[in-house]
């Protein structure tokens, strides 16, 4: 009985798509075209963005001949793993990584609780004086004090040449804080504390049980932004760290290209040839070595930066 009840309504079913495929709207002329502009656009920026990248990939499995000479397009010329070899039979490259690491997932650490810290009591109505910090803060975005005031301070605060030089320092981001406060404003309505003051929740308790978990989205954005500031980090290791043993890969990286390039001096012309095209090699080597973790770390967050991103930009 249920077999020809399912049979009956087949049909009807047919129909029912059938109809609305009729009442769908069809896109006018100047739609099309406008939609096929937008993909032509679309397709434009994506080619500037991936031509370069498959370029890179390609000249890191090429050999350094092949590099040299400019025969490497967008696909690996006389195949090789010469630059990865060199890199990673440097022992300094290992260790830059490892100090990258740190200095990414301890600051990252860092910054993300220092900014929720000082972003959601931004965000209470209940906070009194809520409004003058917030300008302090947001003066701190348009005004500095200097590179050679911050070098001071943080030589005086003994910090210099230590790993902390490197977390410390930029541990707040004011575009982070204004995010952070924006999203609690948001979606952690005043009536919900209410209700958790209520029931007997402290502002910790509240922060931690309520607060975090509804915020992951955001929190998933902020610590990509300073996981990537972290990473990339290369100015403020040239600045405040001396000892090689805690330099990050950045600082590695730029040292083995500066070595292995020819500076000059009575050095036999093959040699200079040699090293040469083995520095060209390295450099996109490198870039591939530096760009993994990344590139590892963002499929696991990218739907939360999309979330997070969004948050705030539709209502209703």
């Amino acid at each position: 009985m249920s077999v020809q009840s399912e049979v009956r309504t087949m049909p009807s079913k047919q129909s029912e798509r059938r109809a609305a495929r009729a009442r769908r709207i069809r896109d006018s002329r100047t739609d099309r075209w406008f939609m096929f502009c937008v993909y032509l656009l679309l397709s434009v920026f994506l080619a500037v963005v991936l031509l370069p990248l498959i370029y890179i990939v390609a000249s890191s499995f090429s050999s350094p001949e092949a590099v040299s000479s400019g025969r490497v397009l967008f696909w690996p010329v006389e195949f090789s793993l010469r630059g990865y070899k060199a890199v990673f039979e440097n022992p300094q490259i290992i260790q830059g990584y490892a100090n990258s690491l740190f200095y990414t997932v301890v600051g990252t650490v860092v910054s993300v609780v220092m900014t929720i810290a000082i972003a959601y009591p931004m965000s209470r109505r209940t906070l009194v004086g809520r409004n003058l910090v917030m300008s302090v803060i947001l003066f701190t975005m348009l005004f500095t004090g200097g590179l050679i005031p911050t070098y001071l301070v943080v030589q005086q605060v003994g910090l210099l040449d230590t790993r902390w030089a490197l977390i410390v320092p930029q541990a707040i981001g004011v575009w982070q804080v204004i995010i952070a406060r924006t999203y609690f404003r948001t979606v952690i309505p005043d009536e919900l504390a209410e209700a958790a003051q209520l029931d007997g929740c402290g502002d910790l308790r509240f922060l931690w049980s309520v607060v975090i978990p509804l915020a992951k989205p955001m929190i998933a954005v902020i610590a990509l932004m300073y996981a990537i500031y972290q990473w990339n980090s290369y100015f403020d290791a040239l600045i405040y760290l001396k000892n090689p043993d805690l330099f990050p890969l950045q600082i590695v990286l730029r040292n083995i290209l500066i070595l292995n390039t020819y500076s000059g001096g009575a050095i036999d012309a093959s040699v200079v040839l040699q090293r040469q095209q083995l520095a060209d090699l390295l450099k996109y080597s490198l870039i591939v070595v530096a760009s993994v973790p990344v590139l590892l770390i963002y499929p696991f967050v990218a739907r939360y930066f999309t979330k997070g991103i969004m948050i705030g930009a539709v209502k209703g």
